[in-house]
């Protein structure tokens, strides 16, 4: 009979000392198309906010800023300058591939704009490149339903976990006795 006492954290569930945030093209004018966007935009500051409290990495890009405008302000305040690109996939982005092999994470926590083409692209080129890909799917958005769904099935059919918001923040934090835990809780609560 296993020993309860000798249970170990599961690599399953999400590390902050192991993971990074990724938010993909979360600009205002693609957000200005998904109809979930306040509560997708509510979501996404959620995450930022338990990034910087929880000293998360975060990496931030833009599909063609020069055409598309930049991330929303409220937003923007909390990420890094992000990286420009034309490719769908981050992954086609070089100075966002420079900044995701400076760090020491195995875990890819991916939020932003479209669901159904830089989302899914981005998570597969991660997988491919050994990551453990988590998609936030209350941080995500597309412009129609069908394109959204057919998308988190796909690419939960090839390893990518699903996971909410609140799934995220509370296994950043991991206990109630984190130092961080009140303020995680009243990011929570907004």
């Amino acid at each position: 009979m296993n020993n309860p006492a000798s249970l170990v954290r599961s690599p399953l569930l999400l590390s902050r000392d192991d993971s990074a945030l990724v938010v993909v093209d979360a600009q205002e004018k693609l957000l200005a198309i998904i109809p979930e966007r306040d509560s997708l935009q509510t979501n996404l500051l959620k995450l930022l906010e338990a990034a910087k409290v929880l000293n998360v990495p975060v990496l931030a890009t833009e599909q063609y800023p020069e055409r598309l405008g930049s991330s929303p302000t409220q937003l923007a305040e909390h990420m890094p300058k992000s990286n420009g690109k034309r490719s769908f996939s981050c992954g086609g982005c070089q100075q966002f591939t420079v900044e995701l092999s400076e760090l020491t994470v195995r875990q890819i926590v991916l939020v932003g704009i479209e669901t159904h083409v830089c989302i899914l692209q981005t998570a597969f080129d991660l997988l491919t490149a050994g990551f453990d890909v988590f998609v936030v799917v209350d941080a995500v958005g597309t412009r129609r339903r069908v394109d959204s769904e057919t998308a988190l099935r796909r690419m939960e059919a090839v390893g990518v976990q699903l996971v909410s918001c609140e799934m995220v923040l509370f296994e950043w934090c991991g206990t109630s006795l984190a130092d961080e835990f009140k303020t995680i809780s009243e990011i929570v609560r907004r």
